[in-house]
């Protein structure tokens, strides 16, 4: 399953949720916490429940950011979980500082029944990026993302042009996804009108290896969906790869070579994650 862009959109506009739906986005991610005004919690909640239960069969996969499990997440999960007839596909939980609130989370949903409902923390704290390994590892936990502007603001730092003061956090929180064999979400992009800074940085945190970033706009989706298509070269060497690790009989050969180049188990995976995104994107 290939995740390169996922979206935001306000819980409490119904327009929106339904606009949402038909943009490019691998993932879209109906928001009940920072979007929305506390006033409008209700509402929001209503109108998100209605719109998973009247796009059972959808296109992009469906997450909802619900609010910290303590101050109002939870009663989000009797809403878009227990009340509704068709969950999301995963929860995002903001403010991830630990395992301790992913594992309340999901002991929360196994109880509503539903097991398939991946979980994505949210990790936007000193203390989640320290956690970061914890968090990844935890039952349920399918992805985890990382949030720039909380951060940064956590642990006091100048925020800068090239995004030097995330770098540690932005890598940690790849290594720990890796290590725990989940997926990796890089921050929003908060500039909606500068393409050329959010194709920059997106660039970048592909070659981190995060495997996917998240938007705050539908006009944001092509850069990243493009960010993340491999070409036409990385295709036809990843085809290359694939079928003569085919030809081996067994994915578990040692090394071979492909033009001229010693291939080994860790650069068969990155070539079937080229053809992956090379299928999402139409290319192959």
């Amino acid at each position: 399953m290939v995740r390169r862009s996922l979206l935001y959109v306000p819980g409490d506009d119904p327009d929106k949720l339904e606009t949402a739906v038909q943009t490019p986005a691998d993932v879209v991610i109906f928001d009940l916490e920072d979007a929305v005004h506390p006033d409008r919690t209700p509402e929001a909640r209503r109108a998100v429940r209605e719109m998973l239960d009247r796009d059972a069969d959808h296109d992009p996969e469906l997450a909802v950011r619900i609010n910290p499990y303590g101050r109002g997440g939870a009663r989000d999960v009797e809403a878009v979980v227990g009340d509704a007839a068709t969950p999301p596909d995963s929860l995002v939980l903001p403010k991830a500082d630990g395992a301790a609130a992913v594992e309340q989370l999901r002991a929360h949903v196994r109880d509503l029944g539903a097991d398939a409902v991946d979980i994505v923390p949210l990790i936007e704290t000193a203390e989640g990026v320290v956690a970061a390994e914890e968090i990844a590892a935890a039952a349920g936990v399918s992805a985890v993302a990382y949030g720039d502007q909380d951060f940064t603001a956590d642990v006091g730092a100048t925020v800068t042009d090239d995004k030097t003061e995330s770098l540690y956090a932005r890598q940690r929180l790849v290594v720990a996804a890796s290590a725990a064999g989940v997926d990796a979400f890089d921050t929003v992009y908060t500039d909606i009108d500068d393409v050329d800074g959010l194709r920059d940085q997106t660039e970048r945190i592909v070659e981190f290896g995060f495997d996917g970033k998240l938007a705050i706009h539908p006009d944001q989706l092509p850069v990243i969906n493009g960010a993340y298509t491999p070409d036409a070269d990385a295709v036809e060497w990843a085809e290359r790869v694939v079928d003569r690790a085919a030809d081996q009989g067994s994915d578990s050969v040692g090394v071979f070579t492909v033009d001229g180049q010693m291939i080994d188990p860790p650069l068969v995976e990155r070539a079937r994650t080229i053809l992956e995104r090379a299928r999402a994107a139409g290319v192959r």
